[in-house]
């Protein structure tokens, strides 16, 4: 059994029929899906902004940022299951859109394999691993920071105060 200094604590989640996580120490917060208020002239991936406790969290949505198809619009997704996780990266909040919720793992550094090039649109530089779940199933690592270089985040929160 590994150490406590070699295991990663990732939130997990569904995008589509693949299952991806994020370190646990960049997630603030998971809600439920709530109004989102449309932003004129916002990156293409940008649906928005959201009003949470009096902090205005730009929205993020990650099936138009990978281009991954998916059945329901962002106007239809489930209550029940969708929501946001709400991330910060450096020191600036930013919700994404996920089809739902799955947990918190552990999973232990040795396990988690270089990703592969190109995988399924998402390019390896958004991809700290890949971890096998199952015999035919992955869990990808997403990398929070690399998602978004730092024009995109300027252009996010400039948008974000209009």
């Amino acid at each position: 059994m590994a150490t406590g200094d070699s295991q990663i604590q990732l939130v997990t989640f569904r995008l589509g029929d693949e299952l991806y996580g994020v370190d646990i120490m960049s997630v603030k917060e998971i809600v439920k899906i709530q109004p989102i208020r449309p932003i004129p002239n916002a990156p293409y991936y940008m649906v928005g902004i959201l009003n949470l406790r009096g902090d205005i969290i730009p929205i993020i949505d990650l099936h138009r940022r990978f281009h991954i198809d998916f059945s329901n619009g962002v106007e239809e997704l489930d209550e029940l299951e969708s929501g946001f996780i709400i991330i910060n990266i450096d020191g600036n909040q930013i919700g994404i859109i996920i089809d739902r919720v799955s947990r918190v793992v552990s999973v232990d550094a040795a396990e988690v394999q270089e990703p592969p090039k190109m995988m399924g649109g998402i390019g390896s530089e958004y991809i700290k691993g890949v971890v096998r779940t199952t015999d035919e199933n992955f869990l990808i690592m997403l990398d929070i920071i690399k998602l978004f270089d730092p024009k995109e985040m300027q252009k996010i929160l400039i948008d974000n105060r209009k």
